[in-house]
């Protein structure tokens, strides 16, 4: 379907996916997306969000919960890899404390980004399993962080920790959100409080530095945490800024920036270049996982930001994947102003430092590119089982760039 902006009806009383979810009542109107809905909207947001409707809705939870009861693979790959993991025992203790600190002196993010995979992870355990002692450990976790963080600092490095752990506990909580025992009051506040002031502050100043500064990761992170935010309020402001700013932000994370390059038909396929390929490896990867997340919660709420400008972020997909597969891809040179006076800076070749890291982002991509329109997505598709089972925090080392995407993809996007 055609879209203008989010959210809004279209030429001929047609309205947006979201929409269309909202009038006909969620899992069911899924079923109808693609097709011409003659209702019409009002311009404004809907007031009321699906839930769960993040990184999962309802739909992916049933399948994961009926496939691994039925034994089933490669859910059952997943689900064995998830109960394998130490941060998905209900017996984790939580390390809340009032101050996070990434950057400079006294970092301790650490305790943050482990207590976030075990809160997720066991309440995935929860969902899928029905678990009552995995939901007591998600919810005891996430009610001390929220009723303890107050501060979130550090040098420039904070605005990292404030998306990325902002949308990835936002995450956890709307998996616990309809659980008796999870505080969503005190979450909500607490995500309002302390996470959104940074992620806004960082998408429209930029740290008070050249707007090409920043890698695309770090709008991207910062974007995900708004979108996260506005789902787990039921703020449709929040929720469209975050939309908004993929769409035509000014910093990298958004689309045409986050993705500067388009190549046609290369061995048959399109590709575009990702904003930070010739950096790295590991932190092109992350964005792969980054904008994956974005672009999955924004599914979820009827938004299709996946397909989004000619699906430019696939090509940049397809692109990332052939290359990580050890594979030649084309590549233009990307010169970028940097510090508060802009200096140029150029990079002519391909960054092939860290080529083939495994992270668990792919089942994300291929899943919704191949699987749910069926479209031919070569090269994620190899990528997604050439590290499948997906694993999550935990399985990827011990640092901060195995804690960047929550993972578990296998079990809980297969189709």
């Amino acid at each position: 379907m055609s879209r203008t902006s989010p959210h809004t009806h279209h030429e001929g009383g047609r309205v947006s996916r979201r929409g269309l979810l909202k009038t006909a009542g969620g899992l069911t109107a899924a079923l109808a997306v693609g097709a011409t809905a003659t209702a019409t909207t009002a311009g404004a947001a809907p007031a009321t969000f699906t839930h769960p409707g993040m990184l999962h809705n309802a739909g992916d939870i049933n399948r994961a919960k009926v496939r691994v009861a039925a034994g089933d693979d490669p859910w059952l790959s997943g689900w064995n890899r998830l109960t394998a993991n130490s941060h998905s025992q209900s017996t984790w203790t939580n390390r809340a404390t009032a101050t996070i600190i990434r950057g400079g002196t006294g970092e301790n993010y650490p305790q943050l980004y482990n207590d976030i995979a075990a809160a997720y992870q066991n309440a995935l355990r929860w969902k899928v399993a029905g678990t009552e002692a995995n939901a007591q450990c998600a919810a005891n976790i996430l009610n001390a962080w929220s009723r303890t963080l107050t501060t979130v600092t550090g040098n420039a490095d904070r605005f990292l920790a404030a998306g990325l752990y902002g949308w990835q506990f936002a995450n956890a909580c709307e998996l616990m959100r309809d659980h008796p025992a999870f505080d969503l009051a005190a979450a909500q506040d607490m995500m309002v409080r302390v996470f959104y002031p940074l992620n806004n502050q960082f998408l429209t100043g930029h740290n008070d530095a050249c707007i090409t500064n920043y890698w695309a990761n770090w709008d991207l992170c910062n974007m995900a945490s708004v979108m996260a935010i506005g789902i787990l309020t039921d703020n449709a402001a929040t929720y469209d800024q975050a939309v908004t700013y993929f769409k035509s932000g000014a910093g990298n994370g958004s689309i045409q920036h986050a993705v500067p390059f388009l190549y046609g038909n290369v061995e048959g396929y399109d590709l575009g270049q990702w904003q930070e390929s010739g950096r790295d490896q590991g932190h092109t990867v992350m964005g792969m996982g980054q904008m994956g997340a974005l672009c999955e919660m924004a599914w979820n709420q009827g938004d299709d930001l996946y397909s989004y400008d000619g699906r430019r972020f696939m090509k940049a997909a397809q692109y990332v994947a052939k290359y990580n597969l050890n594979m030649d891809v084309p590549f233009t040179t990307y010169t970028w102003g940097t510090g508060q006076n802009c200096a140029q800076q150029s990079q002519t070749v391909l960054g092939s430092a860290s080529r083939g890291q495994v992270r668990p982002v792919w089942a994300m991509l291929h899943y919704h590119y191949g699987r749910r329109l069926l479209l031919d997505d070569k090269y994620i598709a190899q990528m997604c089982f050439s590290v499948a089972p997906e694993g999550g925090g935990g399985d990827y080392g011990t640092t901060s760039g195995g804690f960047d995407q929550l993972g578990f993809g296998t079990l809980m996007y297969a189709k």
